[in-house]
């Protein structure tokens, strides 16, 4: 399975490399890829449409790791960034950040602040005094989710108005302006090589607290180390995207489905079909209705909220 999803994705960032108003043949891709080829089309391809695939790539493969960390968590399928809030809080940082002029560089760093205390709350408030609920912890989400959003209306409120539309559409998950891969791709590995040697320990943590605290797991130490993971992820995501929901729902729920619950596994795996998914959601976005260009975001709603409508049902 992991080897076909890094065929698949392979697959797929040469096609949207290849895609677009200028098409361009495989053979003229892997030609300016080894620097040759046409100067136009070496332009095209590493200034404008393999930094946007590789942000794609990133920040699907984030959104994707921090939903299986939280899923294993609260053990519940439910769990996603977008639903439980985490996702408002750190596009809340962002923006925030954005409008008081801050350099570009620290902004993810404020949208993992963000993400972080959003994530703190919602497990917080949902859990007080007894073990996570499924009813408590989606209403939680869903109502702190909706105070962040009223936040964001009233920072967009007081924006100036030149600014208004770029920062609509990136919170709408936009990638046309992205343009700097490097950082979510590092942080990208970094999550994925921090959280596989925790894997064995989530796969007894997923069947409670009480047995992995019984065979000697430090559960705090572990829930902290995930939480911690899953806001970066989040708010590195959410920086370089805007928001994209229902990605940390979709992903993990098919490929468990797949390749089971053994989070050695999964974890790696989500990260691919996370990129995978992103990658190719974006590719239509930027071409079904050519020259115009949907946010990646609504895409990803459309799958997200009918999959996760029917895991409520099937949950009861």
């Amino acid at each position: 399975m992991l080897g076909a999803l890094l065929a698949a994705l392979t697959g797929a960032l040469l096609l949207a490399v290849s895609v677009g108003s200028v098409e361009l043949s495989v053979t003229e891709v892997l030609g300016a890829l080894r620097g040759g080829g046409e100067p136009t089309h070496r332009l095209l391809i590493f200034e404008l449409r393999l930094p946007r695939a590789l942000v794609a790539v990133a920040v699907g493969g984030l959104l994707a790791l921090a939903g299986t960390l939280l899923q294993v968590l609260l053990r519940n399928p439910l769990a996603d960034p977008y639903v439980l809030g985490v996702s408002g809080g750190a596009a809340v940082a962002a923006l925030a950040a954005l409008l008081a002029g801050l350099a570009a560089a620290l902004v993810p760093l404020v949208a993992f602040a963000g993400a972080l205390v959003s994530t703190v709350l919602v497990f917080g408030l949902a859990r007080g005094q007894g073990a996570w609920g499924t009813s408590r912890l989606l209403l939680t989400g869903v109502v702190l989710a909706t105070g962040w959003s009223a936040v964001v209306t009233l920072l967009l409120a007081s924006a100036p108005p030149g600014e208004l539309p770029g920062m609509l559409y990136w919170l709408m998950g936009d990638l046309a302006a992205a343009r700097r891969p490097l950082l979510p791709l590092l942080v990208l590995a970094g999550c994925l090589l921090l959280s596989l040697p925790l894997a064995a320990q989530l796969n007894i943590l997923g069947r409670g607290e009480q047995v992995a605290a019984g065979v000697g797991i430090r559960v705090g130490r572990l829930q902290a180390g995930v939480y911690l993971l899953s806001s970066l992820a989040t708010g590195v995501a959410v920086a370089a995207g805007g928001s994209i929901g229902f990605v940390g729902l979709v992903v993990p729920h098919m490929l468990r489905l797949i390749v089971g619950n053994d989070q050695r596994v999964l974890l790696p795996a989500a990260a691919l079909g996370g990129a995978l998914l992103v990658l190719v959601a974006d590719l239509a976005a930027r071409t079904v209705v050519a020259p115009q260009q949907l946010p990646v975001g609504a895409l990803t709603a459309l799958l997200g909220v009918p999959v996760f409508f029917v895991l409520l049902r099937r949950r009861g």
